[in-house]
């Protein structure tokens, strides 16, 4: 876990408890607002070395509009090149795409800011496979863990994260823990039931878990 990490995006207020609508339809009791932290140099400054731990030699891609700050810090970080996946192709000029100069056959590595249910991130594969790269991977700043590790699967993508959202959760200070684990007599344990408030928090509904505080 990268605590640096942690603390600076919690720093910048950029997670957010209460409730939110999430893009893709659903709800949640929690939000991790990606131009807080995008937009804050502590923030970009240690994403990008993160992100240049992760990649060797691959070219990497951003996904415009949230990846772009990102990719663009992390190829500077890097001294390398990188390319920019439109959501669609623009009507005007080039018309292209993918910006910036890809070679047929180049190996490249997506990254993105958060990911929810992956559907971005697996279009901006499909077009930078379209226009001849190859692609294997893609790295996000914060997993949300709601199912973009199973949509990049299906073509055969791994997904990779520096956080998720458990990571960030667990610093505020409780977590969650399986019925099975054998925790400490100091801890002081409550049903999930006991706390509907945080119902919608990942992981602990989906497998009965509970909420350990300290």
């Amino acid at each position: 876990m990268n605590d640096e990490l942690i603390s600076a995006l919690q720093a910048a207020n950029a997670v957010k408890y209460g409730e939110f609508e999430l893009s893709h339809g659903g709800t949640s009791e929690y939000y991790i607002d990606k131009y807080l932290f995008e937009t804050n140099p502590t923030c970009l400054q240690l994403i990008a070395e993160a992100f240049a731990r992760e990649v060797s030699t691959a070219k990497l891609a951003g996904v415009a509009l949230g990846a772009v700050p990102l990719v663009a810090v992390t190829a500077a970080e890097m001294g390398c090149p990188y390319v920019i996946a439109r959501k669609q192709a623009k009507s005007y000029g080039t018309a292209n795409r993918i910006e910036g100069q890809l070679d047929t056959g180049e190996s490249v590595v997506v990254l993105e800011d958060i990911a929810t249910t992956g559907t971005s991130a697996k279009k901006a594969v499909e077009a930078l496979r379209a226009a001849g790269a190859t692609v294997e991977r893609v790295i996000v700043v914060v997993d949300r863990e709601e199912g973009a590790s199973d949509t990049l699967a299906e073509i055969d993508v791994q997904l990779d994260s520096l956080l998720t959202a458990a990571d960030l959760i667990n610093r505020r200070g409780w977590y969650c823990r399986t019925p099975t684990e054998r925790l400490g007599d100091d801890l002081d344990i409550y049903t999930q039931s006991a706390l509907p408030s945080v119902n919608m928090i990942n992981g602990c509904d989906r497998y009965q878990h509970n909420i350990v505080f300290w």
